[in-house]
């Protein structure tokens, strides 16, 4: 099934310009580690983990745009393939969330994952003088 593809400059158009009722959804579907280790999203994009079930929180009466982290959409284009075989309308963002973010356009923070601080013992232990 042939997945529409559309650039970061119609989207933010389609943003811009729609009212709440006719702005397409966002749909980040980036893989688990770029998806946790980021502090970035599309601004109100929702997550929809790949290859996990869970799609029933996503409407059905908007249109859908999905991006990922690979320039080459491969994991958006999967992933939109499988909405429309279901029966949702969907788009892919050209170029992934790199394209947008190369072009400075709106984003959100979101919370990453972070390193575990070093275990307490480590971190009470004075160094220890060799010579």
């Amino acid at each position: 099934m042939p997945v529409t593809r559309m650039t970061k400059e119609t989207l933010k158009q389609e943003l811009d310009a729609a009212d709440d009722a006719a702005r397409p959804v966002l749909v980040d579907v980036r893989l688990r580690y770029p998806f946790e280790h980021s502090t970035v999203k599309l601004p109100g994009a929702i997550r929809l983990a790949p290859h996990e079930p869970g799609s029933a929180s996503l409407p059905r009466d908007r249109e859908l745009v999905l991006y990922d982290s690979d320039p080459n959409e491969v994991t958006s284009v999967q992933m939109a393939a499988d909405l429309l075989a279901r029966g949702y309308r969907v788009r892919v963002l050209k170029g992934g969330l790199p394209d947008w973010l190369s072009a400075n356009l709106p984003t959100e923070t979101k919370d990453a994952v972070r390193p575990a601080p070093p275990p307490a013992a480590a971190a009470k232990e004075p160094a220890v003088a060799k010579g």
